[in-house]
This record gives C-alpha cells, structure tokens and sequence, in this order.
C-alpha cells in the first residue's frame, strides 16, 4: 500500500544541522524562529505579513524550524504558513473580537485553574507553546512569558482540586504541557493522581505538529505510568502528518496512550471536505480518532481566519456518509461568553407530526422514522444505583464550599445525596 504520510524535508536553512541536534525537541525550542528577519531568510515576505511583524506585540510570533520548514516557499498562500506567519488582516475587526471568548477569566478560580463544565477543570500548567497560532483563543495568556506554573499558584489549583471531590477530570492545557521537561511534567501527573477523586487526565498539544520529536518512547512510559492519560492533538492540515509526527504518535499509542484529534476550521488553510477527509483518514491510519472540528473562536485578529458557520456546516454535510463515522470529527463551536460548546448538525428532517418524523439522507433517500409514544417509556430498575453518582457530577461547581463540605442540597434530592460520590 503507498503510504500515506511523507517524509518532511528541511529548509535549506537547516540541511547543515546534525542530524542529533535536529531530532532534539529541546533543540528545536531554542532554535524557534521569533523576529522579522529570522523569516526574511526563508520566505519572500510580503508587505502584509512585514507590517504584521510590526504590530506583533501584540500577540507574539514564534514557531520551530521543524514546522516551518512544512511550508511551500513557493506559495505565497500556502495553508501551513498561515497558521503561524503574522498578517496585517490581524489589525481589520470587522466582525467579532473578543479578549477572551470563551470567559475563561470568569471561571477561573486560580490564576491557572479554570472551572467551566461541572466534572472537570482546565489547569494551564504553562504558558509556552512551540508555535503561537493566529488563532489562538488564548491569547490574553499564552506567550506571556511565565511559563510553568509557579509555587502558588500550584499548590493553590491543586488544593481546589482536592476540596472539590466531584471534579473527576483535569484538562492540562495552557500554552502547551509539553513543552515542560519530562521532570515537570511527570510531577504535575503524580500529583493529580495522590488526588483520589481524579479519574482522568487529558493533556491538549500542538508538540505532536510542530516538534514531533517531544514524542518519545520515555515520555510514552511516563503517560502510561499515569493511565488513564489521553492525548488531545491538534493536527489541521493533511500535510502537517508527517512520518516524524506518526512516528511520535506511535510511542505514545503503543504505550496504551488514546490519542484524539481537535482541529479548527480556517478559512483558506483547510475548509474543503477534501481536505478535511485527508486528514480525516490519515488520522486514523495513524491510529488517532478525527474528535472535534471546531468553529473558530472570535478571538481578536481572527476575522481573517474564521469561516462562517454555514460554510463549517456545507462542509460537514458533504463529508456525511461519504467519511466512514470513525473519520468523521464533530462539529461544535464555543459560544462566545463562556456557555460552552454547542454541536451543529446537517439538518435532515423534513416534516414531523405526533410520533412520526421525516428525513432525507445525505443522497436523497426519504424515509419516516416512527417513534412509540412517551407515555410508554420507561425508567431503568437499577436507576437508583447511579443517580447519586449523576447529582454529585452535575453540582460539582455549586455542591461543595471551598472547604470542602457540603452545601444544604435545595434541589430536591437529599443532603446524604449531596455528600456522597
């Protein structure tokens, strides 16, 4: 069978490096390409990306020799350059801007801990990142230069953790978690585990595309010493699956790490059902299941990037039925404000009445669907069993004081309900 991935080729730039320095992740950070004139000696910059260079402080710019050498130079529009190149389209706000579109700061409960969803909570265990993507929904954070999380600010986002017993899930973000050393790393993954209650940690990363070589076979047996650890991706682009990417993702997947993929519809880098196919099943081919394709968030200087909702959702609807499901991402976006994702959906119903409904699949069959009626549907036997388990989960933000205990349940269920897991 032709393999579907390719072998990335250096910039000529780099073809002098040895070859040890090159697969050196911490190597290629300290290489990372930061000013206007790093860039000028790849590409023919245009009057644009200069004056985008220009104005850069106000986000920064920064990617590692490996990535940027993923880019056409004979393109002036090629896809992979727009995610990390500045453009003066980032100062024009015609549309929608915000500082922080998704409220983090509103549901922060510690510099670095944010408290969203009821049965997890986002840890920003650094700020550093390997590349700062356009765009980037974090930007009023990331590149801020305070890299990992301090001594406070630590052991006050672990101590909300452990008083918060229905918190189940930590999402380490930030920045980047891979970007700390595997000593750093491995600490804030044992610590969350001494928390009894903590049942899963997902770790989201762009390393996997833009340093590959961070995906080592010592970091795939600290993840798997920490199980049950998944791996959240963040590839966008068919191209940016390299063989250095999935032999990266290999030392992960082979240590029983699950790796799911997340990536962001942008206009004119990969908003084409052709490509999101491509992608779509070399993911899968490089055992990574396609999870989330995402509306961009109305960050400030995106309005160039994002697609409209529309457009995500033709996408979708001619990817329907011709992706097998296991390649089929989900589409959602971040409502704007903090009220968090919404999934959107081809819309395939064509008339409804009492318990019948009509539809017209993805290549034109009609057929009623029959529902039996409400009245008959019935309660599990053994509902009883989990329904303390489901309250706890759904007043994990509102069930406990910051001390810990139990807050008097007014909802109905009984105070034994609120205090048990």
């Amino acid at each position: 069978m032709k393999s579907l991935f390719k072998n990335q080729d250096r910039h000529p730039q780099w073809q002098g490096t040895p070859a040890a320095d090159w697969r050196d992740w911490r190597w290629q950070m300290r290489h990372s390409l930061k000013t206007l004139e790093q860039f000028s000696r790849l590409y023919n910059m245009s009057d644009e990306e200069t004056l985008g260079f220009s104005v850069h402080e106000q986000f920064q710019v920064r990617t590692t020799p490996y990535y940027a050498s993923l880019v056409n130079v004979a393109d002036p529009e090629d896809p992979i350059r727009k995610i990390f190149m500045p453009h003066a389209a980032e100062l024009v706000s015609a549309y929608q801007e915000m500082e922080d579109p998704l409220a983090e700061e509103i549901n922060a409960k510690t510099p670095r801990l944010i408290h969203r969803y009821a049965d997890r909570v986002l840890f920003l265990v650094t700020d550093v990142c390997g590349v700062y993507c356009r765009f980037c929904t974090r930007k009023h954070f990331t590149g801020s230069n305070e890299a990992m999380v301090s001594g406070k600010d630590y052991e006050t986002s672990l101590e909300y953790i452990r008083q918060h017993p229905g918190i189940r899930e930590v999402l380490l973000s930030g920045g980047d978690p891979l970007t700390v050393s595997n000593t750093q790393l491995e600490k804030v993954l044992k610590d969350l585990r001494d928390i009894e209650h903590v049942e899963i940690i997902r770790i989201g990363s762009r390393m996997p595309v833009v340093n590959p070589m961070r995906l080592t076979p010592e970091l795939g047996r600290i993840l798997r010493k920490y199980a049950p650890v998944f791996l959240m991706s963040h590839f966008s682009h068919p191209r940016e699956l390299t063989t250095d990417a999935v032999q990266g993702l290999a030392h992960l997947i082979d240590c029983g790490i699950p790796v799911f993929n997340q990536m962001v519809l942008l206009n004119g880098v990969n908003n084409h059902p052709a490509l999101i196919q491509a992608l779509s099943r070399r993911l899968l081919y490089a055992r990574v299941k396609p999870y989330y394709m995402f509306q961009c968030d109305p960050s400030k200087g995106t309005d160039h990037l994002r697609t409209s909702v529309d457009h995500s959702l033709e996408i979708q609807r001619e990817l329907w039925g011709h992706l097998s499901g296991l390649a089929m991402p989900s589409l959602a976006l971040d409502l704007p404000g903090g009220g968090g994702k919404v999934g959107l959906v081809p819309n395939f119903e064509t008339g409804s009445s009492e318990n019948r409904r009509s539809f017209r699949g993805f290549d034109g069959v009609e057929a009623d669907y029959i529902s039996p009626p409400m009245s008959l549907m019935k309660v599990p036997s053994d509902v009883m069993v989990y329904e303390k388990e489901w309250f706890n989960l759904k007043n994990a933000k509102t069930a406990f004081h910051s001390s810990g205990l139990p807050e008097a349940a007014e909802t109905g269920a009984s105070a034994e309900a609120a205090s048990t897991l």
